[in-house]
């Protein structure tokens, strides 16, 4: 939950209602299930582009923000699994299209949206796993991102940790 979310916009099983959710966020949701379409069905971005925009809230959703997670996490899945590949516990086949389009989506920001704090990336990783995912699908995430953070983002870590330290 960020920082943000009051108790009262939460549903029961802890995400955040629709009306509080920002752009950006939206748009990982989008990104989120055309990645899912593509890890499942095969499809490529010709199909699946088209029809997630179509999607009621779409216009709701960051386009921009959107079209770099869906395109550039296709377009860079080979680099984006060699990122998590060293922090992963089973092999990539055995991970769910859920967890693994989620932490497609977080080491995509660490690498392409310096201006997203890596935190907020885990996050918002760890709250799409929860909302689309298995049970306990998002306390992998978390820690699968959590590592690759370290690698990815170690100066932003590190400036953060200093910044934590009492004077």
């Amino acid at each position: 939950m960020s920082d943000n979310t009051k108790p009262s916009q939460l549903k029961s099983n802890g995400g955040r209602k629709a009306s509080t959710k920002s752009p950006r966020t939206r748009a990982r949701e989008f990104a989120l299930q055309g990645l899912y379409q593509h890890l499942v069905g095969g499809q490529g971005l010709e199909v699946i582009d088209p029809f997630t925009r179509d999607l009621s809230g779409f216009n709701k959703a960051d386009a921009a923000h959107f079209d770099a997670l869906l395109h550039g996490c296709v377009e860079q899945s080979t680099t984006l699994d060699e990122r998590l590949l060293p922090w992963l516990d089973r092999p990539m086949a055995e991970i769910s299209p859920i967890e693994h389009a989620a932490m497609w989506i977080g080491v995509y920001e660490f690498l392409h949206c310096p201006d997203i704090p890596w935190r907020v990336i885990i996050n918002e990783s760890v709250e799409l796993t929860k909302e689309f995912g298995g049970t306990d699908g998002h306390k992998y995430v978390n820690g699968v991102l959590n590592r690759a953070a370290q690698d990815i983002r170690s100066l932003e870590i590190a400036a953060d940790k200093k910044s934590d330290k009492p004077a």
